[in-house]
């Protein structure tokens, strides 16, 4: 199917030419279906626009009108107001922009404007707009000075090269024409679109470039919302099919000679979502069908728990599986864990990473090779070529978010291919986990186990540091240990913020000489860095700084403060993280936020000061952050994942998506059907990348 049209360069297009599209070029429009696909950033309603006549002092207003005169104009404290007096059918009034001298160079006499903003009073009545749009540009256009009432304006991204009435011109003379090009991708059956609520494509275009009301155009971000996240979930499926339907998995035999020795074993009852975690593990390993399951649970939950369970499921059947975790440390933290919870039963851990030495290596690899070694904790030296498992039957991965796509399935590529089983530490709500790891059936531990005593949360202002510091030193006076993080690890001449390397030597020589404290950070070599973390487990360390490298450590249950210096640096989910590496043993554990607070960072504190729940942090960063921050450009590549998509208010368009892309693909894999053809082609039209991306295309 040729789509080609719409794949034409944008020079080709009414009212551009060579010399436009250059800079179209700029703002990322290079073809015609990149100027379809311009989301606008704003829709103003001019039903809501008053005359000018009617304006109010003291009330918030939207008016409409052309520019008869305009200035800078200086005050005597050195500030310049950008002014402009505007005129409809009813009168005049003057606009303010204080500290915006450019937009002289920016504004003509003759432009339209629709400005919104409160009405003062300032020698007459003056608006200073919170935001303007430029409606029309004088002599050079139409300046939409007449357009009737009920009109909805729209503001789209623009530049200095490509203002918004260029932007309003190309749409003006290439919309029809593109819409009837556009309309040759629908791909969802009449009775589907209907059921779900959304109009066709063009229609959908439409209302987002042309919208009858404010409506119309949220109508039109729902369809195209959709199709993001249609196709997004299509690939996914596809990476899912071919991961556990392909090829046929393991079928695991639950004997329980392993797994209720354990059971009983363990001083506590498990939790209730633990319960059903482990109901919906057990289904998949007992099936013919691959697992591919993440479990998200918050900091505490029990997840290594639950895999371990898993693991001795594998291990029942006389399978081996392995637990893969992204440092030497954790691998270590993991196997010491493993072996203590197995030690009564007929089980052995094996363990290899990259710091063990020669022999110790050849002894492992043996043992892994053998079959001897039931259960293997380790780190990417598990994905080399030279490790030969005896037969593999479950592959765990910790901390998944530090391991690619491709480097979480390679251990999974061997026949027969092991189930698997990802983890992660860091709680994102379920609309961004679907999104992200469409691919994976999702199991969330939402619930922490009785007994945990909340960690106490504490916001302090930087006057009170040395009170904070006294805290720390009665802490440690009682035998405990604490954590003091910083953002940087040097002093930066830019940002004025404390730093790690500097911080160290002030508290170690001014603030707390009496006690042993350690340095770490991210510069330092690997090991260096495990030399520390060693000490400080061991308690040879009373105090540790260190930046953010920490966030995912080590389990040191006797560290019981945590202070986050320029806590307004951080982001929540990471917060989060950091306050969870104290609170891990049985006394009363403290978190102490040092920062400037103030607008949205005020927000974010006040936020994780309040709430322990990982989900609820995660939905709030969500919401205040938004969703750009979210999406690693690293594993994505430069171009957003979502454009029109909102995962704070779309989940249910993103289940709609993920139920229809899952069933189309159970029932033909590869699209070559006569009804999946053109939703093939347009995913490879579109969607190209993304293919790329999961390596599915």
């Amino acid at each position: 199917m040729d789509f080609s049209l719409l794949d034409k360069p944008v020079q080709f297009l009414k009212g551009v030419g060579p010399r436009r599209s250059e800079s179209l070029h700029r703002m990322g429009l290079v073809t015609a279906r990149d100027v379809l696909f311009h989301l606008p950033r704003r829709y103003d309603d001019a039903s809501t626009v008053q005359s000018i006549a009617d304006v109010q002092v003291g009330q918030d207003a939207t008016v409409r009108g052309r520019v008869r005169t305009k200035g800078v104009i200086p005050t005597r404290a050195g500030l310049r107001i950008f002014q402009a007096v505007l005129e409809d059918d009813s009168g005049r009034i003057t606009v303010a922009w204080p500290g915006q001298p450019w937009l002289d160079r920016k504004l003509r006499e003759g432009d339209v404007l629709l400005v919104a903003g409160p009405v003062r009073f300032f020698h007459g009545r003056q608006i200073q707009p919170r935001e303007f749009t430029l409606m029309g540009r004088g002599a050079d256009g139409d300046s939409g000075a007449d357009a009737p009432e009920g009109t909805i304006f729209v503001a789209y991204p623009a530049s200095d090269e490509v203002p918004q009435w260029v932007l309003r011109g190309v749409f003006e003379k290439n919309l029809d024409e593109l819409l009837e090009l556009v309309g040759g991708e629908e791909y969802l059956p009449d009775e589907e679109r209907e059921r779900l609520g959304l109009p066709d494509l063009p229609t959908a275009f439409r209302s987002l470039h042309r919208p009858a009301s404010l409506a119309d155009a949220e109508s039109g971000r729902r369809r195209l919302a959709f199709d993001e996240l249609f196709f997004l979930q299509l690939v996914q499926a596809q990476l899912r099919h071919r991961q556990t339907r392909e090829r046929p998995g393991i079928t695991f035999e639950r004997t329980n000679a392993l797994i209720r020795p354990l059971h009983e074993s363990l001083p506590f009852e498990l939790t209730h979502a633990q319960a059903a975690v482990l109901r919906e593990i057990s289904g998949d390993m007992t099936s013919d069908r691959r697992m591919n399951r993440m479990l998200q649970g918050d900091v505490g939950a029990g997840k290594t728990l639950v895999a371990l369970f898993a693991m001795l499921l594998a291990a029942e059947g006389g399978w081996q599986a392995v637990l893969l975790a992204p440092t030497e440390l954790l691998a270590e933290q993991h196997a010491r864990k493993l072996t203590a919870l197995t030690a009564e039963l007929p089980i052995e851990v094996g363990l290899l990473t990259g710091g063990l030495a020669t022999a110790e290596r050849r002894d492992a690899l043996a043992r892994i090779a053998d079959g001897s070694a039931h259960l293997v904790v380790g780190t990417h030296a598990l994905l080399q070529e030279s490790v030969d498992f005896a037969r593999l039957g479950l592959v765990v991965v910790d901390e998944q978010h530090r391991f690619g796509v491709r480097q979480r399935m390679a251990l999974a590529d061997r026949d027969p291919p092991p189930d698997v089983l990802v983890m992660s530490a860091t709680p994102i709500p379920r609309s961004l986990a679907l999104t992200l790891y469409g691919d994976l059936d999702l199991s969330v531990l939402d619930e922490l186990p009785p007994g945990r005593q909340p960690i106490q949360t504490f916001l302090r202002f930087p006057r009170s540091r040395d009170e904070v510091y006294r805290f720390v030193d009665d802490q440690i006076a009682k035998g405990r240990q604490a954590y003091v993080v910083y953002p940087l690890v040097e002093e930066s001449e830019k940002l004025d913020l404390r730093a790690a390397t500097q911080e160290f030597e002030r508290l170690s020589s001014e603030v707390l000489p009496h006690r042993r404290l350690g340095l770490l950070h991210g510069r330092l070599s690997s090991d260096e860095k495990d030399a520390t973390m060693r000490a400080f487990l061991e308690g040879d360390l009373d105090l540790l700084v260190a930046t953010s490298v920490i966030e995912v450590g080590i389990d040191v249950a006797n560290a019981t403060v945590m202070v986050i210096e320029h806590a307004e640096r951080f982001g929540l989910s990471q917060l989060h993280q950091l306050r969870g590496r104290v609170g891990r043993g049985a006394e009363e554990s403290f978190c102490l936020l040092v920062a400037e607070v103030g607008g949205d960072a005020a927000e974010r504190l006040k936020v994780f000061r309040d709430t322990l729940d990982g989900f609820e942090i995660a939905r709030a960063d969500l919401r205040i952050r938004g969703q750009g921050d979210l999406f690693g450009a690293q594993q994505h590549g430069k171009d957003p994942v979502l454009r029109f998509a909102d995962l704070t208010r779309d989940e249910g368009i993103l289940l709609e998506a993920q139920r229809l892309a899952r069933r189309l693909i159970d029932v033909d894999p590869d699209l070559v059907s006569p009804s999946h053809v053109r939703v093939r082609a347009v995913l490879e039209a579109r969607f190209a990348e993304r293919l790329k991306m999961f390596g599915v295309g």
